[in-house]
Formats: C-alpha cells, structure tokens, sequence
C-alpha cells in the first residue's frame, strides 16, 4: 500500500503519518481538512468587501496584518487596495517598502489637485495590489475629512474604470478618537488585532463593543505574537482563553517570530519570504480563511510539568 508523506506547497507545509490507518473513514477528514490549501479559495460573499483591521491598543501588529493579509490576498489571485487611515502617523508604506513612490494622497484628491488612480501606488511585486495613504507623513487634515469622505473613497473605488477591487483593507489607527470612528464608517466586517496581554484584551473589547454599535456584526480576531513555551509555562493567556474572553471566531494566531522585525526593517513583508516564516505561513492561512469567511478552532496547549528536584525521590 502507498504511504503519505509529506505534502508541501508554495505558501505551506503539512505532514502526514508516514503509515495510513487502517481505519479509512477517520483518515478522510484529516486528509481532506490538509489538502484543502492545495485549491484556490472560493471567494465569498459580495465584492468589493471592505474591511477594517483595528485593535484599539496601539503596537499589537495592525499595520503589518494589514501588509501581509493584503499581499496574501494577492497572491491568492484576488485583487487588493490597502488604505493606510492613520493620518500623520501612516507607517504602511514602510512596512511595503513603498514609501519612495507615494507622491500623492487622499487629500490631494479631496483637493481636486489629482485624480485617485495617481494617489493609488501599485506593488510592482503584485500588479493587483494597490496601496493608498489618506495623507502625508506628519500632516493634518481638513475639518471637513470624515466619515463622508472614507465613504466617498470607497465608493470611488468601485466604480473604477479598471473594475472594483475584490477586497478595499482599511488600517485603522490606534486609540477610539475620531480617527477611529472615521475609519470604520465605510466597512462592513472587521479584523480585530489583539496579543495575550490582560491590557490588549481590555481594548478588543471595548473596540468589539464599538464596531457592534456602528452596525459592524462580522467580526473576527487575530491573536498575535503567541509563544506556546511561555503557554505551556502558564506565563501567557492560551488562545483558548482569549477566545473565551472576547467570544469571537479566530481567523488567525501569529506565533512570535524573529523574522517580523527583520521583514518591517527591510520593507519586505513576511509572506513573500524564501522559504517562508512561520508568522508569514500563519498569515497566508488567515488570509484563506477570510477569502472563505471561515474561521479556524483553537487547539489546548499542555501544560509544561513542574521539574522535579533532588528531594522529589523522597517525596518532597
């Protein structure tokens, strides 16, 4: 009988018992939840879908889930335009190392001193993700920039003459301000961007709060920058006990890795890595998973048993 091994794709890796069970009908679900990821993802429901990637608190990785979620988008064949909303403080160029071809910006489309499709910054890497900043490094924006204008914004992109974008990322600036509230008035679900910290938790779900008050019902969170050995340690919140506390379905969990400071330094993003990072793999997975509007199971992690010492052998 032919034995599986291991099963591998550009974006992933799985592995399989090397002896199959004899027990054919519990080894058809396994096998067929792995092979899933050899397939192009079934986009699900209407285009284009707007979606904010928010936190509330700030440096729990926002900007770069919105990096590498949209170019995993892309990469999944599927159109993207990232809009950096965090006015004065906008950090996405960087992280897509695209800084030096933004010329223009929101403001000057508001302004009427360009048209939107030269503020739209095309990845050369991925011609069918696009990048558009609402204004300039260190500067303020009109009185009149609200809610309306985002809305303006959106609506403008799908009316292009290329043809609508199959997914507009809004990345929303930190806090609950009117920057907050800006952001989110265009979108329709959201990505809630947390770590396992008693402090990021507090925001999540003061932030899930507002987003449910807005009239935003789809929500779903990434957990960031897990460490299973401080987990098993019973030094950090379980994902389990993230999802109890804030009762929304997973999209994702971002093991802490090394390679994310390195990728932000160079402007490289983690999912276009050779060979791929395990933060940039867990990426691409949320990635699927949104296309699909599926969410994954958290899985327990066991406890690390107590070291013994020289006196456990006489009971102590």
């Amino acid at each position: 009988m032919m034995s599986l091994h291991t099963i591998t794709k550009p974006s992933t890796f799985h592995f399989l018992p090397k002896k199959p069970s004899r027990k054919p009908l519990k080894t058809l679900a396994p096998i067929h939840s792995l092979l899933q990821y050899n397939r192009k993802p079934q986009l699900s429901g209407e285009t284009p879908r707007v979606v904010v990637i928010t936190s509330g608190k700030g440096g729990v990785g926002k900007t770069t889930t919105t990096a590498n979620i949209g170019l995993s988008l892309a990469r999944l064949g599927f159109s993207a335009v990232a809009i950096d909303a965090d006015v004065g403080l906008r950090n996405l160029d960087l992280l897509l190392g695209l800084e030096n071809r933004v010329n223009y910006t929101v403001v000057e489309v508001l302004n009427g001193d360009c048209r939107l499709d030269q503020a739209l910054v095309r990845d050369k890497r991925w011609s069918n993700f696009e990048l558009l900043c609402i204004s300039k490094p260190r500067s303020k924006l009109p009185l009149g920039f609200g809610g309306k204008a985002l809305i303006w914004l959106v609506e403008a992109l799908k009316n292009r003459e290329e043809g609508a974008p199959d997914f507009i990322l809004i990345d929303c600036p930190a806090g609950i301000d009117a920057g907050f509230i800006t952001a989110i008035t265009p979108a329709n679900e959201a990505v809630l961007v947390t770590t396992p910290d008693i402090t990021s938790l507090r925001d999540a779900d003061r932030v899930t709060g507002l987003l449910e008050c807005d009239g935003i019902r789809d929500i779903k969170m990434i957990v960031n920058r897990v460490r299973t050995d401080m987990i098993r340690g019973e030094d950090m919140m379980s994902v389990l006990d993230v999802q109890e506390m804030l009762g929304l379905p997973l999209l994702g969990v971002i093991p802490e890795d090394s390679e994310v400071i390195r990728s932000t330094n160079r402007g490289y993003p983690l999912v276009l890595n050779k060979p791929p990072a395990l933060a940039g793999l867990a990426f691409e997975q949320a990635a699927w998973r949104l296309v699909e509007q599926d969410s994954m199971k958290a899985v327990m992690v066991e406890e690390e048993p107590k070291k013994r010492g020289f006196f456990s052998f006489f009971g102590g």
